[in-house]
């Protein structure tokens, strides 16, 4: 059972300047700033939880899931002396096999003549650009494949760890 725990990161982020990502599950959990991590890794969860990313299932016979990893982050927003505090679950796609776990590989980035379109565009209307960051944006990307993960270390469900994640929407480099 995981809860929500409203939590201002920024607050904690100032205690952070000197601090080191941490590159492992492992590291960041026994880490001075382990409770700061453990509440951005929270934040994560609780955001896949309500995108409804992917259900809890038995692994199919035949069929291999793929390892997932945390990925940490401190981030230093403009104009501001306090880092944004960044954990994201990422899943290591790189473990699929041709004919077995996938038929296509995809990136969500824009072409560069998309780009130069939009801008030529913009510039010819005289149109203001804004831009902005979806946290979430990736676990928006319904997936057509059946693709398993082990579930993410720190957050195992109890009494069910025999079970994997069946991923209903993309994640973090998958």
């Amino acid at each position: 059972l995981h809860v929500f725990i409203p939590f201002n990161f920024l607050t904690v982020a100032k205690n952070l300047h000197d601090t080191s990502e941490p590159t492992s599950y492992e590291e960041a959990s026994t880490s001075a700033n382990s409770t700061t991590w453990h509440l951005a890794m929270e934040s994560e969860m609780n955001s896949i939880r309500k995108n409804q990313t992917w259900d809890l299932v038995e692994l199919p016979k035949n069929q291999r899931d793929v390892l997932c990893k945390w990925v940490y982050r401190l981030k230093e927003p403009p104009n501001s002396d306090t880092p944004k505090i960044k954990a994201r679950l990422v899943a290591k796609g790189f473990r699929q096999e041709y004919g077995v776990d996938f038929d296509e590989i995809f990136s969500l980035v824009v072409k560069m003549t998309t780009l130069c379109f939009m801008l030529n565009v913009m510039a010819t209307e005289n149109l203001e650009l804004i831009q902005l960051d979806v946290k979430t944006t990736l676990l928006h990307g319904d997936l057509e494949e059946k693709i398993y993960m082990e579930q993410s270390k720190g957050f195992v469900v109890f009494i069910q760890e025999h079970l994997v994640d069946r991923l209903k929407k993309s994640l973090y480099s998958l």
